[in-house]
Protein backbone atom coordinates (compact mmCIF):
# COMPACT_ATOMS: atom_id res chain seq x y z
CA UNK A 1 0.00 0.00 0.00
CA UNK A 2 1.22 3.49 -0.75
CA UNK A 3 1.84 6.04 1.97
CA UNK A 4 -1.69 7.04 3.08
CA UNK A 5 -0.69 10.69 3.20
CA UNK A 6 0.85 10.77 -0.27
CA UNK A 7 -2.30 11.55 -2.27
CA UNK A 8 -5.73 12.01 -0.74
CA UNK A 9 -8.47 11.61 -3.34
CA UNK A 10 -11.94 12.83 -2.41
CA UNK A 11 -13.16 12.85 -6.01
CA UNK A 12 -11.10 11.47 -8.87
CA UNK A 13 -10.74 13.49 -12.04
CA UNK A 14 -9.43 11.40 -14.91
CA UNK A 15 -9.96 13.50 -18.02
CA UNK A 16 -8.36 10.87 -20.26
CA UNK A 17 -11.23 8.42 -19.58
CA UNK A 18 -15.02 8.61 -19.69
CA UNK A 19 -16.69 8.62 -16.28
CA UNK A 20 -19.36 5.90 -16.13
CA UNK A 21 -20.55 6.26 -12.55
CA UNK A 22 -19.63 7.92 -9.29
CA UNK A 23 -20.78 6.03 -6.22
CA UNK A 24 -20.45 6.75 -2.54
CA UNK A 25 -16.85 5.52 -2.49
CA UNK A 26 -15.79 4.35 -5.98
CA UNK A 27 -15.57 6.12 -9.32
CA UNK A 28 -15.86 3.94 -12.45
CA UNK A 29 -14.31 4.89 -15.80
CA UNK A 30 -14.67 3.24 -19.21
CA UNK A 31 -11.46 1.82 -20.66
CA UNK A 32 -12.45 0.89 -24.18
CA UNK A 33 -15.51 -1.31 -24.64
CA UNK A 34 -14.39 -4.22 -22.50
CA UNK A 35 -12.78 -2.85 -19.33
CA UNK A 36 -13.57 -0.54 -16.41
CA UNK A 37 -11.15 1.32 -14.16
CA UNK A 38 -12.51 1.28 -10.60
CA UNK A 39 -10.95 4.01 -8.43
CA UNK A 40 -11.56 3.81 -4.68
CA UNK A 41 -11.64 7.31 -3.24
CA UNK A 42 -10.99 8.39 0.33
CA UNK A 43 -14.62 9.54 0.68
CA UNK A 44 -16.62 8.29 3.61
CA UNK A 45 -20.38 8.04 3.80
CA UNK A 46 -22.67 7.65 6.75
CA UNK A 47 -26.42 7.20 6.52
CA UNK A 48 -26.21 7.62 2.71
CA UNK A 49 -24.52 11.02 3.04
CA UNK A 50 -21.03 11.58 1.65
CA UNK A 51 -18.97 13.46 4.21
CA UNK A 52 -16.88 16.44 3.14
CA UNK A 53 -13.67 15.37 4.88
CA UNK A 54 -11.94 12.35 3.30
CA UNK A 55 -9.96 9.78 5.28
CA UNK A 56 -6.40 9.64 3.89
CA UNK A 57 -5.48 6.15 2.70
CA UNK A 58 -9.03 4.75 2.88
CA UNK A 59 -9.26 4.05 -0.86
CA UNK A 60 -5.88 2.34 -0.92
CA UNK A 61 -6.85 0.16 2.06
CA UNK A 62 -10.19 -0.83 0.48
CA UNK A 63 -8.40 -1.79 -2.72
CA UNK A 64 -5.73 -3.77 -0.89
CA UNK A 65 -8.38 -5.72 1.06
CA UNK A 66 -10.38 -6.47 -2.10
CA UNK A 67 -7.28 -7.67 -3.95
CA UNK A 68 -6.35 -9.88 -0.99
CA UNK A 69 -9.70 -11.69 -1.13
CA UNK A 70 -9.77 -11.91 -4.94
CA UNK A 71 -6.35 -13.55 -4.73
CA UNK A 72 -7.50 -16.04 -2.06
CA UNK A 73 -10.85 -16.94 -3.64
CA UNK A 74 -10.00 -16.74 -7.34
CA UNK A 75 -8.03 -19.03 -9.66
CA UNK A 76 -4.72 -18.49 -7.81
CA UNK A 77 -6.23 -19.48 -4.47
CA UNK A 78 -9.16 -21.72 -3.62
CA UNK A 79 -10.62 -21.26 -7.11
CA UNK A 80 -14.19 -21.09 -5.82
CA UNK A 81 -15.22 -18.15 -7.98
CA UNK A 82 -14.08 -16.44 -11.16
CA UNK A 83 -12.72 -12.93 -10.73
CA UNK A 84 -13.12 -9.86 -12.89
CA UNK A 85 -9.55 -8.53 -12.64
CA UNK A 86 -7.68 -8.18 -15.94
CA UNK A 87 -4.19 -8.40 -14.46
CA UNK A 88 -3.22 -5.15 -16.22
CA UNK A 89 -1.75 -2.24 -14.27
CA UNK A 90 -4.28 0.57 -13.75
CA UNK A 91 -1.48 3.09 -14.29
CA UNK A 92 -1.15 1.87 -17.90
CA UNK A 93 -4.50 3.33 -18.98
CA UNK A 94 -4.21 6.90 -17.67
CA UNK A 95 -1.96 9.83 -18.52
CA UNK A 96 1.25 10.36 -16.52
CA UNK A 97 -0.24 13.29 -14.60
CA UNK A 98 -3.23 11.13 -13.56
CA UNK A 99 -1.11 8.25 -12.23
CA UNK A 100 -1.04 9.56 -8.60
CA UNK A 101 -4.86 9.42 -8.53
CA UNK A 102 -4.94 5.70 -9.37
CA UNK A 103 -1.76 4.23 -7.85
CA UNK A 104 -2.58 1.80 -5.06
CA UNK A 105 -6.30 2.62 -5.08
CA UNK A 106 -7.64 1.23 -8.34
CA UNK A 107 -8.37 -1.98 -10.21
CA UNK A 108 -8.69 -2.59 -13.91
CA UNK A 109 -11.56 -5.04 -14.38
CA UNK A 110 -13.43 -6.80 -17.16
CA UNK A 111 -16.72 -5.24 -18.13
CA UNK A 112 -19.31 -7.94 -17.49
Amino acid sequence: MSDPGSTTVHTSSLNSLTLLARGKVRDNYAVGDDRILMVASDRISAFDVIMGQPIPGKGALLTKMALFWFDRLGPKGLNICPIHLTGDAPESVVTPDEVPQVTGRSMLVKRL
